[in-house]
Formats: C-alpha cells, sequence, structure tokens
C-alpha cells in the first residue's frame, strides 16, 4: 500500500466528501418534505391530487437521474431560469428523491390504524394536524429502513452531480487519477470514503430497528 500516495490525496478527498454529504443531506431533506406532501396527495380522495402525485412519481421515477441533472442545468436557462449548479443539483436530486420518498410514505399510511385516526379527529385535531402529528410520524417509523435505504441511495447518486460542476468525492478522485496517473488507489480510496459515509447511514436504519 502507497502510504505516501494516501497521505496526499486523503485531504482532497476528504474536502470533496463533504461536499457530498452536504449535498446529499440537503436534497435528502428536501425530498423526505416534498415526498410527504405527495404522498398525502395519493391517498386524498380528490381525483386531481391523485393524478399529480401519479404523474409526479411516474415522471421522476421513469427519467434517468443523469437526465433530469442536464435538463435542470442546461434547459431552463433557455425558460429565462438560470440557476446557480448547487442549487441545479440539490433541488434535482431532492425532487427525483421525493418520488421514492413518497411511494415509501404511502405504503406506510397505509398501516396507520384507523383508531389513531378516530382518535385525532375526536380530540378535534385538523384533517393537516392529523398528518403532521399522527399519520406521517407513524408511517415515517415503520418504514425507517425503506427511508435509510433510499438516503443511501442519494448519497451514492450524488456522484452524478459532477455533470454539473459540482466538486464532490467522485470527481475528485477523477481529478487525482488523472494528475498522479494511479487512477486504482484513487477510486479505491474513493470507494472506501463512500463505505464509511453509507455504515453510518446504515446505522441509522439499524438503530431504528432495534428501537
Amino acid at each position: 500500500m502507497d502510504w505516501a500516495f494516501i497521505e496526499e490525496a486523503l485531504p482532497a478527498l476528504l474536502r470533496a466528501s463533504v461536499a457530498t454529504i452536504l449535498v446529499s443531506l440537503a436534497a435528502i431533506a428536501l425530498g423526505f418534505a416534498a415526498g410527504a406532501v405527495i404522498a398525502a396527495a395519493a391517498t386524498v380522495r380528490a381525483r386531481w391530487a391523485r393524478a399529480f402525485a401519479a404523474t409526479y412519481i411516474s415522471f421522476f421515477r421513469g427519467v434517468p437521474l443523469l437526465v433530469q441533472l442536464l435538463l435542470a442545468y442546461y434547459a431552463l436557462p433557455f425558460i429565462g431560469l438560470d440557476i446557480p449548479a448547487i442549487v441545479a443539483a440539490v433541488g434535482t436530486l431532492g425532487l427525483c428523491c421525493a418520488a421514492y420518498m413518497a411511494e415509501i410514505l404511502r405504503g406506510g399510511l397505509a398501516i396507520v390504524p384507523a383508531g389513531s385516526v378516530e382518535a385525532a379527529r375526536l380530540l378535534g385535531l385538523t384533517p393537516v394536524q392529523t398528518f403532521l402529528r399522527i399519520r406521517l410520524p407513524i408511517a415515517a417509523s415503520a418504514m425507517r429502513p425503506a427511508i435509510v435505504n433510499e438516503a443511501i441511495m442519494i448519497m451514492k447518486a450524488s456522484s452524478l452531480v459532477s455533470v454539473v460542476g459540482i466538486l464532490e468525492l467522485t470527481r475528485a478522485s477523477q481529478a487525482i487519477a488523472s494528475s498522479t496517473f494511479q487512477p486504482l488507489p484513487s477510486y479505491a480510496l474513493c470507494g472506501a470514503i463512500y463505505l464509511v459515509i453509507n455504515f453510518a447511514l446504515m446505522a441509522v436504519g439499524w438503530g431504528g430497528r432495534r428501537a
């Protein structure tokens, strides 16, 4: 093992991993919030809301994330929306994540006991309060392993944001491999850092199961 290479490359990769983590966490937070709204829309009686949810989910699950990123960054300026690269990256990742989170949460909402909803109604909670205080927490708790799994997928998918100019972990490893002519140790070190990050996310899921 080339310890000299690791000592030289590791600081740059760790700095880039901060960008990977921040972009991913922001996208996951956006995805969960938007996914909760879409899941709620998919379960209401209004036909237009269900149609919107179905269309949204079908689009973001059916179009490759790479294409979504390219559209957000390169196509939106043609209609007057010139957004920064970081906004395109977080927004696209988050909106894509929302489609999957919505499906996960919809499954969780289906198992919320009817008695809990009825008790909330008797206590005078509005439908919105019932959703936020009763239905969503129960669904999120039941679906926690699936939510953590989606978070891990988004963390790995964040490697694609390099196409819009974000210097994240994968792009940093590519730059190091090109400058040092040592692709194998560069990518191996990159993979090890991803593994550590994702093990941390897995620990959240395991903790939820033990609880």
